[in-house]
């Protein structure tokens, strides 16, 4: 399958500060594909460089095999991009954002398919598009953005917390929209603070740390990194006592809990049986506590002087994120 987007050994420097430090990214054709990572650790400066906003220090990127900063032009005709935080024109209407929006990727009113698409758009965002920019609430700022990159088929979107002030019925019908061009052969790169979305929509994971790939792949193949937790009817947590490779036993709640690296669940269950468990419950790792197993660390800390300023300051520093 070939890969869409790639970045090798990729670099980005703001003097002191390392955006990026050597990020290995590699996006395949058809897929969507979710990019994790909390603020600072380089996800929209890898956006950016992929949509040659950016120039890199060094490495390598490639979109659609061309060099993004080169071939910007000629790439972005192929690319629908929403970011996170959408500013429109404050004099223009909504519609008349889209529209303009449309027709920089070669869409016009007179496009029957395209207005046909703009208006189904328009009424599952539940979107009036008569209002001026100015009045327009952040969800509806994003829901301009939205509409404009659903409604002219792209090769590739790249989507950067897209649903960002969006209510969760608008979040279902983003996951619907993303689901659509998926099945129409389109690739999406969508980064994204909601594990739930990225765990929902996602072929694969990239999970980014201070700059650096940390972790790539499945689902399927990142849940053996991280234990199932298997429950049962019980007041006394005595009741999971020597159950080969059972951790972290509690009761709570009328329940006995324990984890269990996934690939020994198999051979919990028949000893479960034979205790008589009742109410069984097995619930698989999920992406959030894979996502912790890599911040986690970090939660509760206090900044070390200077580190939040170095991380992410103002101006240019912004987009360390």
């Amino acid at each position: 399958m070939a890969n869409v987007i790639r970045t090798s050994g990729l670099t980005k420097h703001y003097g002191r500060v390392h955006a990026l430090d050597g990020l290995d990214l590699h996006v395949d054709e058809g897929q969507v594909h979710g990019f994790l990572g909390p603020n600072g650790a380089g996800k929209s400066t890898t956006i950016r460089i992929l949509l040659g906003l950016a120039r890199a220090t060094g490495g390598e990127a490639t979109v659609f095999g061309a060099d993004p900063w080169r071939d910007a032009v000629r790439l972005h005709r192929r690319i629908a991009y929403v970011p996170g935080d959408v500013s429109v024109w404050p004099n223009l209407s909504g519609g008349e954002a889209i529209d303009l929006m449309a027709r920089l990727r070669g869409a016009t009113r007179r496009d029957a398919a395209y207005r046909a698409e703009r208006e189904r758009l328009v009424e599952a965002f539940q979107f009036d598009p008569r209002k001026k920019g100015r009045a327009y609430s952040k969800g509806n700022r994003q829901k301009v953005a939205l509409i404009a990159a659903f409604a002219v088929p792209a090769e590739l979107y790249i989507f950067d917390e897209p649903t960002s002030g969006l209510d969760p019925l608008m979040d279902v019908m983003f996951r619907r929209e993303v689901a659509r061009v998926r099945a129409a052969g389109a690739t999406v790169l969508l980064s994204s603070h909601i594990l739930s979305e990225v765990e929902q929509l996602c072929d694969r994971v990239s999970i980014i740390r201070a700059g650096r790939i940390v972790e790539s792949g499945t689902l399927a193949e990142l849940r053996h990194l991280t234990r199932t937790e298997i429950s049962f009817e019980g007041a006394d947590a005595s009741a999971a006592a020597g159950i080969a490779g059972a951790n972290d036993i509690s009761a709570e709640d009328g329940r006995v809990r324990f984890t269990i690296e996934s690939a020994a669940v198999a051979s919990a269950l028949p000893e479960l049986g034979r205790r008589n468990a009742a109410g069984l419950r097995i619930a698989p790792p999920s992406l959030e506590e894979l996502f912790l197993r890599h911040y986690g660390d970090e939660l509760g800390t206090v900044a070390r002087p200077g580190f939040a300023s170095e991380q992410v300051s103002g101006g240019e520093l912004e987009d360390a994120r």
